[in-house]
């Protein structure tokens, strides 16, 4: 399938699929703890980037990588300055400063890896941030030249900072009304 027949399907489709070289993969459906988590996260970046040319969209908006490549629908994304789209359709972003994963037993494989490994192709990409779904922990990814460096937030009581959007988040708001399991303890 190219890219244009998946977009032409995607415009008119019922439920969401992703697509890369050729191939397209359904998406499946998230957990209550999962949706909580994502819905937190885009309310404290919106709230904390409100003053700032930034925008924040959900898993509704979708991502293309690279033109034949991947077209992906992040959990969030950034876009700060100017949002640019593929084509003449306000429906497919090209140009995000920071995207987040929020990490389910799933998709975190895939998300730490191959997805990891398309996001960083994009140049206006500065954070990547994996969210835990199973207990308070974010971590993250910044660009700095050529290379990625790491940093993860731990813990209830911690603080997130995203240097690239100027602005923080605590984690008792982005884990705000999620229940840990006991196999999985609070750090």
């Amino acid at each position: 399938m190219t890219p244009e027949q998946y977009l032409a399907m995607e415009r008119s489709a019922e439920f969401k699929s992703e697509y890369f070289d050729g191939q397209v993969y359904a998406m499946a459906g998230g957990t209550y703890p999962h949706a909580t988590i994502l819905t937190n996260v885009s309310g404290e970046l919106r709230q904390a980037l409100k003053q700032k040319p930034c925008t924040v969209t959900s898993s509704e908006a979708r991502l293309r990588v690279s033109p034949g490549g991947l077209y992906t629908y992040p959990d969030v994304m950034v876009v700060c300055g100017e949002a640019k789209f593929a084509a003449d359709q306000t429906d497919t972003l090209l140009n995000p400063t920071l995207i987040v994963e929020v990490l389910s037993p799933s998709t975190e494989a895939n998300d730490r890896g191959f997805k990891f490994g398309q996001y960083r192709k994009l140049e206006s990409l500065r954070t990547y941030v994996l969210v835990s779904s199973s207990e308070p922990l974010v971590e993250k990814f910044d660009r700095q030249g050529e290379t990625w460096v790491f940093s993860e937030s731990v813990g209830l009581d911690a603080v997130c900072r995203f240097e690239s959007l100027d602005c923080q988040i605590l984690l008792p708001d982005i884990y705000h009304r999620v229940t840990f399991s006991e196999a999985n303890p609070v750090r």
